[in-house]
């Protein structure tokens, strides 16, 4: 085969390589976390991953030995060359000939970033539905664990008409396995939008992961283990490449969970104030001691920001929300630097008008939070 065709598959079959061996490490990493609380994690990805890059090593071994036994018909005759034309001409004759072999050597380091081109694809999102005067869409983004993960996105009424505008975002936490916030609560996004309509917040693009699997209920497992929280980087990529969203990051990004998913945005906001400028939790039931030691190791030096939020009947919510003040409170580092507001006087007739009222009371306090960020 000619050495120009032995090229081509010897980069890609590197690149193939690199980009497994990449996958590889990132599930080895997950795999090992996912050991340390407990989850079940499945390893034939891994198993598979590791198989593939086997492979690749093999053809590169294979391609290479074949261009460098190609190559040295033409090296040889430029030895030929040199030693016909004499001593005056031969560095002349010689370097045109050594230059045609050495791009072989250097092309595979070259392509070390290549296996990245694949994650920043950009993420196809897709209508499926209009609620609250708005749009909601949803695409397929690689959660923590590298796995594909539905997420849907929210966007007011008021993200057509201005088309200049960038948007804060809040990122709506799942309170069950395998889900989406709005698939339990779907009238959260009213609660968002009636916010904005009585002049209380400024809108919001609302981003809804699917909640990982492994518990009936992530959100104990997160709050549990705050420190294990990542930075879920493929998300805030993801959103900021296909809408106009503020910049990532805690002057423009919230975190809101109710009921279920209040025990994750508590935790995000305690553990990474430097991801989220603030958050609040909504009816949740709170490890307030695990939750302290989280935010007393936080990084970042601006104080986590964060509202409890409970309807007036709630005895058992007003209490969890107090022992997690308290406990912040005393805590150590910054944990006790946590600015921590809470929320009690919501009454309505029905629980689902509490709700509601208490969404509403949340997005306000987030978008105070973010137009006023601790200085």
């Amino acid at each position: 085969m000619p050495r120009p065709l032995l090229v081509l598959p010897l980069l890609l079959t590197g690149l193939l390589g690199l980009w497994l061996a990449r996958g590889v490490l990132l599930r080895w990493r997950d795999l090992k976390a996912a050991r340390t609380y407990e989850l079940v994690v499945e390893q034939r990805p891994l198993l598979l991953r590791a198989g593939g890059v086997v492979v690749c090593g093999m053809g590169v071994t294979a391609l290479t030995v074949a261009l460098a036994l190609g190559g040295r018909g033409v090296l040889g005759d430029a030895e030929a060359r040199v030693v016909a034309a004499g001593p005056g001409s031969a560095p002349g004759a010689a370097v045109p000939a050594v230059d045609a072999v050495k791009p072989v050597a250097v092309a595979a380091p070259s392509a070390v970033a290549s296996p990245s081109a694949p994650a920043a694809a950009p993420v196809q999102f897709k209508s499926v539905g209009k609620p609250a005067d708005g749009e909601l869409l949803e695409g397929a983004v690689a959660g923590p664990d590298g796995r594909p993960r539905a997420v849907r996105v929210w966007l007011p009424a008021q993200y057509k008409e201005d088309q200049q505008a960038r948007f804060p975002v809040i990122v709506l936490h799942a309170g069950g396995a395998r889900t989406t916030a709005d698939t339990e609560l779907p009238d959260v996004f009213d609660g968002v939008a009636s916010a904005v309509k009585l002049g209380r917040a400024r809108p919001f693009v609302v981003v809804a992961p699917e909640s990982p699997t492994g518990t009936a209920k992530p959100c104990d497992l997160v709050a549990a283990a705050p420190q294990a929280i990542a930075d879920d980087a493929a998300l805030r990529a993801a959103v900021g490449a296909a809408f106009r969203t503020l910049p990532a990051g805690p002057g423009g990004w919230a975190v809101l969970g109710v009921e279920g998913g209040a025990p994750c945005a508590a935790a995000a906001a305690l553990a990474r104030p430097d991801l989220y400028g603030a958050a609040a939790a909504v009816s949740g039931r709170f490890d307030a001691a695990a939750l302290a030691q989280a935010g007393a190791a936080a990084p970042g030096t601006d104080p986590a920001k964060l509202l409890l939020a409970t309807a007036k009947r709630d005895k058992d919510g007003q209490e969890a929300a107090h022992r997690l003040q308290t406990a912040l409170k005393a805590g150590q580092g910054r944990a006790a630097q946590a600015q921590v507001k809470l929320s009690e006087v919501v009454e309505d007739y029905s629980a689902e008008r509490e709700r509601l009222r208490l969404v509403r009371v949340a997005v306000q306090y987030l978008a105070e939070s973010l137009a006023h960020p601790a200085g």
